[in-house]
């Protein structure tokens, strides 16, 4: 059990994680040591058995500490937004400029789930599912309201969720696109891999902001 005490606890453990984050994605999990770990914290090894019982429980935390803010994040992004075509392009806006921030997060979430053993490993494809079940709802809803054309709601589910994540493989801050254009063009490659017309855009001072959406009609 984790024991922490007093704002210079929380500091410590705030310290241990971020640096285990650097020290993950730079290394594997498995490479990671305790000692490297300490050295990049400045604290003793000793201390960082006060915040975690062992390194497989830190990386439990790390990974169900980022599912559980993503989630959470998009609810908020998500809420009052109805319309299928709207609330599918948010999704994507939003998936995208989450990730570009949080590159450690991704990389560890997508290399190291294989570390966790079969307990931890269950509860983040949980959360895992519960995000992406989300888009999914997004893609039902649009294939019942008529404004998407889908043959494979899995699939696509897949896809999309691939395709958004990829982009952490090469974007860089200083790319010829900003991630908010980056975005913008996703939501209009994404809307025709799911049959809707394209959301129109407004660019005023490198931000875009949707105008009017266009959807197929039947």
């Amino acid at each position: 059990m984790a024991r922490t005490t007093g704002s210079e606890g929380v500091k410590t453990r705030s310290a241990i994680d971020a640096a285990a984050k650097r020290l993950i994605a730079r290394v594997g999990y498995e490479a990671m040591s305790m000692r490297q770990l300490a050295d990049e914290v400045g604290v003793q090894s000793a201390a960082f058995y006060h915040y975690y019982p062992n390194k497989q429980q830190l990386l439990f935390s790390l990974m169900r500490a980022h599912m559980v803010r993503l989630i959470d994040a998009w609810e908020e992004t998500s809420s009052g937004v109805e319309d299928p075509v709207e609330r599918f392009a948010a999704f994507i806006r939003f998936h995208i400029t989450y990730h570009a921030d949080r590159r450690d997060d991704v990389h560890i979430g997508n290399m190291e789930l294989r570390s966790l053993n079969a307990d931890n490993r269950a509860v983040i494809v949980a959360l895992r599912g519960r995000y992406e079940n989300s888009l999914r709802e997004i893609l039902d809803d649009g294939l019942d309201a008529r404004q998407f054309v889908i043959d494979d709601i899995a699939l696509m589910t897949r896809a999309i969720i691939g395709m958004t994540t990829g982009i952490n493989l090469w974007f860089r801050s200083d790319d010829r696109l900003t991630v908010t254009e980056v975005a913008e063009k996703y939501v209009q490659m994404g809307l025709r891999l799911v049959g809707a017309k394209k959301i129109e855009t407004a660019t005023t001072g490198g931000r875009n902001v949707s105008v009017r959406t266009k959807v197929r009609s039947f």
